[in-house]
């Protein structure tokens, strides 16, 4: 069998052919916007999944600059991403951090091997339904994994476990700080005032204008202030406060100690092949959620330009199969630095989008800009309160949920609901290579008994007409049925249930004109009809059958075994 490999083509050739200055400024702008908005979720996604907030940093410049350079999107950003917390927390819980590396080294080579193979497209064959259920399962998992930080609480290990990390949470109430739920929620609340506060509807802009517009400088400030992203700031504004204060807080230099000034460390990972083969279930979760993450990023992303009437006309749709084997070089090379796995963002890619990028290049230098920003300001980061990274991962998970699909399922059908409260709750409960598993093999199975309902075989009450065959007029005890759908293992029950009709002498007629597909089990079936007739003194007949049942009937040696099989 030839199997043919996808082209090794990087988005960034093509958007360099007709690169121009003005694209350049463009670019520049919204690499600047990203690479700032970057710094507090780098830092607050790797501290949330249990490593240091460095990690988070190189992981978001090395990998964010992989994917822009060698991808297949024009404005994908790369980096550490909120859907990864719960995955990397757990594994590192249960194989350590050496075999996180080893797990996200291994993920980068199946996602390039996925890529190569053009397996890009499979990723859109996981239901909806299983992705939104995963989806809000991760961001409680997000939320109940800051509450800790939030509260200000001293819990030594906080465990993975849903009821563990409940119990936990409930046994160290007694060290609550009141000053860490002050900053975490000031940090939350704030987020989600923010984007509302300079970005009012129309009714509510003219009030503002009426009440404030004559004010020296007002207009002027409202634009500078609109353009400054919410969460860096909650993280400098919040943080001020709290050194000006001298707040009793953990802060990331309480917890983790200094941060490197330097550039990263290259380290070769402990490999061996023990380790690798109880890596095999976090690999395969590691590769999944990257490939969906990244592929459902780039579609978003896709799906807000709009060739028509955006003028950045060279802006295309992604190449999924480029845009795996990006992912998986990027997963396989910043293990090698610390860092973590690296996954498509959907908000700094949105904001990447609205601050005006369009080509790879902001991306590269949104990678630059944070490893600008680590490089001369990275002491400064010391003083940065654990409880303001919590609210602002509270904020990331209240908008990663799909929260209105427990309010709307009652419009889908009972399939689409079991398949998303299951996976939410295996989510939640379990974890997400479970949830993933069992969702996955749950839709199979409800794909196939909902295509086997779909097969009929109706009875035809009308006499012959003058178009049948003229033999069918001779025959004596004719019973006519229609077959509609297709008749495979999961329907061949409705066959059975024509065998009970078998009287001595009977003949059967079966019209398979809507007969679109026949599988082996449904010529078993066929045959066992075919046989109860001939043991009762009668004959089948199957007219008007189309090419895919006819050629099978044909190979199978069924149409020589029946009185008549006519095709259509």
């Amino acid at each position: 069998m030839n199997w043919p490999l996808a082209r090794f083509r990087p988005r960034l050739i093509d958007s360099l052919k007709h690169y121009s200055r003005g694209r350049f400024v463009k670019d520049l702008g919204a690499g600047l916007t990203v690479g700032v908005v970057a710094l507090p979720l780098a830092m607050a996604f790797a501290i949330a999944s249990g490593l240091s907030p460095s990690a988070g940093l190189w992981t978001a410049i090395i990998g964010g600059s992989l994917v822009s350079m060698l991808g297949g999107s024009s404005i994908q950003i790369g980096g550490p991403a909120g859907a990864f917390i719960v995955v990397v927390y757990g594994i590192i819980e249960r194989y350590g951090v050496a075999n996180l590396l080893i797990a996200t080294l291994l993920g980068g080579m199946v996602l390039f091997a996925m890529g190569l193979l053009r397996l890009g497209s499979l990723v859109r064959f996981v239901p909806t339904s299983i992705i939104v259920g995963f989806t809000n399962g991760i961001a409680v998992l997000i939320g109940l994994s800051q509450i800790k930080d939030l509260l200000g609480l001293q819990i030594g290990h906080m465990p993975a476990e849903f009821f563990a990390a409940i119990h936990a949470l409930l046994s160290h109430l007694d060290t609550f700080n009141p000053w860490s739920l002050a900053l975490g929620l000031g940090s939350f609340i704030g987020l989600l005032v923010w984007g509302r506060l300079w970005r009012p509807s129309q009714a509510q802009a003219a009030r503002i204008r009426e009440l404030l517009g004559d004010l020296p400088g007002f207009n002027g400030a409202a634009q500078t202030l609109q353009r400054l992203p919410g969460p860096v700031v909650a993280l400098v504004s919040l943080t001020a406060l709290a050194w000006w204060q001298d707040l009793p807080v953990d802060t990331i230099g309480s917890r983790f100690g200094s941060i490197p000034s330097g550039g990263p460390i290259l380290a070769w990972p402990d490999f061996s092949w023990a380790s690798a083969r109880m890596l095999v279930a976090p690999t395969l979760t590691i590769a999944l959620l990257g490939a969906v993450e990244s592929l459902l990023c780039a579609r978003v992303a896709d799906q807000m330009v709009d060739p028509k009437t955006d003028p950045r006309f060279h802006l295309k749709r992604h190449d999924p199969n480029q845009e795996l084997m990006a992912q998986g070089v990027a997963n396989f090379i910043t293990p090698f630095f610390g860092g973590m796995p690296v996954t498509g963002t959907i908000a700094r890619t949105v904001t990447n989008l609205r601050a005006g990028a369009t080509s790879p290049v902001a991306g590269l230098l949104h990678a630059l800009t944070l490893a600008a920003i680590v490089l001369m300001a990275g002491p400064l980061a010391l003083h940065i309160p654990l409880a303001v990274l919590s609210g602002i991962l509270l904020f990331v998970a209240w908008n990663m949920g799909e929260w209105h699909a427990f309010i709307d399922q009652r419009d889908f059908s009972s399939h689409y609901r079991l398949l998303m409260l299951g996976t939410f709750l295996l989510t939640v409960v379990l974890d997400l290579t479970v949830a993933m598993e069992v969702g996955l093999g749950l839709s199979c199975v409800l794909f196939v008994r909902r295509m086997g309902s779909l097969f009929e075989v109706r009875p035809q009450e009308d006499p012959a007409t003058p178009d049948q065959n003229p033999q069918e007029h001779e025959l004596a005890h004719v019973k006519r049925f229609e077959l509609y759908g297709a008749l495979f293992f999961a329907a061949v029950h409705r066959i059975d249930e024509l065998i009970e009709k078998v009287r001595p002498h009977s003949t059967f007629v079966l019209d398979a004109h809507q007969l679109i597909d026949l599988d082996t089990s449904g010529v078993d079936a066929l045959r066992q009809l075919n046989q109860s007739l001939t043991q009762q003194g009668g004959s089948l007949h199957i007219i008007r059958v189309q090419a895919q049942p006819m050629s099978l009937l044909r190979r199978s040696g069924l149409a020589q075994e029946i009185a008549e099989c006519a095709p259509e």
